[in-house]
């Protein structure tokens, strides 16, 4: 076999999984397999996200699932590639209720990791493209209701006289984007937004903000970026985009509205949501809620003792919008992340004087390195080599997380290597650099703990300058009435301090709206039980609670950056699509917060655990 062409390869291997599927054969599926192997799936067999690793995990899921699943007509999609020794091959298949797409990766014959995905449910496909609508019946009719008409009734009955199925809360980019998805559907959604605009969310914020990622990284679904659309978008300019896009996509989308309370009938199976649309309190019913607040939730105030005692300004990072007010006048920013990094240099157009205080080592990249080596698929290039958003999309997902750190560490050592002047004289200039306890860098921070790192878009020529100090390495031991103390004994008299000290769980906003209870009983969102400071387990092999069901029926949490909000949209509205229209979703494996022990994977090599047989497979 290993003599075979890549696509003769990869077909015979399709084609050997397909009969021990539909033999209902679940053991000679998982020998398929290499015995380091993973299977990461969304939705199509699982009716969760989520990664087996190991041939037993594989075994288990298939004797849970393939009763339901049904899975047939496994396809390859064009020609399969080889690359030191391993084969890649993309494939479509169907399963029961669902058409699907994924990606195999086969090492000596056998199946290193395997990616499936539903891509569309069957009798329920969007209607686009070939199948778009038409838009207007040729016939004449004196009881023609209007484009116009209809959309002014659905505004107006929705919510009033008729129920939304789902409630999305938060109107940022990730609500934005899941609204749209739902729309597509047919599911009637309401986005509720707290800021008078769409896309105030980005406009609110400080005047010098830019997005850091580059633009083929950040399109929103349906509506890509126009092709002159600049590589990094300045944030007034997203506000635009967003609150275009809201009313092109014909979203439901109330703006200065609040949540004041959530509770959720367990035997009627129906939220009950009291919200504050410009000072009227309004109940909806709806089946679902998501919380799309933002990647994170309420803001996370540090203890400064003496805090009180301080007769400067003291706020956090989600106050500040401008340094205008603080020209001539000496301000501390505690954080050295991409807030505080941002924050200082917008102080520092301002004619502030600024200290960065540094609490612990940050990760920095500069942003034209990561363009040229960490951007690779989402590029020009790229876009010349036929690989565009979505097909990136999926090459992103078909890597289970367990390997993700060992690509991220080779990237790190040519980027180290590359940029080593750079960071030699940031170090001389007192800033400690660190990329993580693993040397996996950015990303791995960024899906642990969603802090410590900084893509260099001209705070450190500030930095290495002098322009903008640092003082690192050293506690804060209190407040003072003038500024800081430290506790080697220094003290630093300044104006006004900010902290850029980043933001708690988005579990914490349901606590807020809901209670604490369920907050609890949802447990934290993000990070992947690496072990490492920040990320507490346990290991599942995902991340915790975004995107799948959690421990509370009918709750779902949605966010992150702009390019996981574009992607992980669909799945959020396939699956409360598939929950509207009756369709089984039996969901295969325990939610994030099952308290399950389990051990990370080590932090250097491969990365290998087994899930506790007999996974619960629940209906939701």
């Amino acid at each position: 076999m290993l003599d075979m062409a890549p696509s003769k390869q990869a077909a015979t291997w399709l084609c050997a999984l397909a009969r021990a599927l539909e033999a209902d054969d679940a053991e000679a599926a998982a020998n398929l397999f290499v015995e380091d192997c993973y299977w990461r799936d969304l939705l199509a067999f699982t009716w969760n996200i989520t990664t087996m690793e190991g041939r037993d995990e594989i075994r288990d899921m298939l004797q849970a699932t393939l009763a339901e699943a049904k899975p047939s007509h496994w396809t390859l999609s064009g020609e399969a590639t080889s690359d030191e020794g391993t084969v890649e091959a993309w494939f479509t298949f169907e399963t029961s209720v669902a058409r699907g797409e994924g990606i195999v990766r086969l090492m000596d014959g056998r199946c290193r990791t395997l990616f499936t995905a539903v891509r569309e449910l069957k009798g329920f496909e969007e209607q686009k493209g070939p199948a778009r609508p038409l838009g207007i019946r040729h016939k004449a009719d004196p009881a023609r209701e209007t484009w116009a008409e209809a959309r002014a009734r659905e505004t107006r009955d929705l919510g009033a006289t008729e129920q939304p199925y789902c409630l999305v809360i938060g109107g940022g980019q990730g609500g934005i984007m899941l609204g749209a998805r739902l729309r597509q559907l047919g599911v009637p959604t309401i986005i509720i937004e707290k800021n008078a605009r769409p896309g105030d969310s980005w406009r609110n914020r400080y005047r010098s903000l830019v997005l850091h990622d580059p633009v083929w990284y950040d399109h929103l679904p349906y509506i890509p970026f126009p092709e002159n659309w600049p590589v990094f978008t300045p944030k007034d300019k997203m506000g635009d985009w967003l609150e275009m896009y809201v009313r092109v996509m014909e979203l439901n989308y109330w703006v200065a509205t609040k949540c004041v309370s959530a509770s959720y009938d367990e035997a009627e199976k129906v939220w009950t949501v009291v919200v504050d649309r410009v000072g009227r309190y309004i109940t909806l019913k709806p089946r679902h809620i998501v919380f799309a607040t933002g990647a994170y939730g309420p803001p996370r105030q540090i203890a400064l003792p003496g805090a009180e005692t301080f007769k400067g300004e003291l706020l956090h990072s989600s106050q500040y919008a401008s340094g205008e007010k603080f020209r001539g006048k000496k301000v501390a920013v505690i954080g050295a992340a991409s807030s505080g990094h941002d924050v200082s240099v917008d102080l520092w157009e301002s004619g502030a004087d600024v200290t960065m205080i540094q609490r612990s080592p940050t990760t920095v990249v500069k942003s034209d390195t990561l363009m040229e080596v960490g951007f690779e698929i989402f590029s020009e290039k790229a876009l010349a080599r036929g690989i565009s958003t979505d097909k990136a999309d999926l090459i992103v997902a078909s890597t289970p997380f367990a390997l993700v750190p060992k690509g991220q560490r080779d990237l790190y050592e040519v980027i180290k290597a590359r940029d080593a002047s750079f960071y030699d004289r940031l170090r001389a200039a007192g800033f400690a650099i660190d990329f993580g306890e693993d040397e996996t860098g950015l990303l791995m921070k960024a899906y642990r703990t969603g802090s410590g790192y900084y893509i260099d878009v001209g705070a450190c020529e500030l930095i290495i300058n002098g322009e903008i100090k640092v003082k690192s390495a050293v506690g804060i031991k209190s407040l003072t009435p003038t500024g800081i103390a430290f506790d080697d004994g220094s003290e630093l008299a300044v104006d006004a301090i900010v902290a850029c000290t980043g933001y708690q769980s988005m579990n914490e906003t349901v606590a807020a709206i809901v209670s604490r209870e369920v907050a609890d009983k949802v447990g934290p969102c993000w990070g992947l039980g690496s072990g490492v400071k920040g990320d507490p387990g346990p290991w599942q092999g995902e991340l915790r609670n975004m995107w799948k069901p959690t421990a509370q029926d009918a709750l779902w949490f949605h966010g992150g950056n702009l390019a996981l909000s574009r992607f992980y949209s669909k799945y959020v509205a396939l699956q409360i699509k598939a929950r509207m229209e009756g369709i089984a979703t039996p969901v295969f494996g325990a939610v994030s917060n099952a308290g399950r022990e389990r051990s990370p994977p080590p932090l250097r090599g491969r990365c290998r655990r087994r899930r506790q047989r007999g996974s619960p497979r629940v209906e939701r």
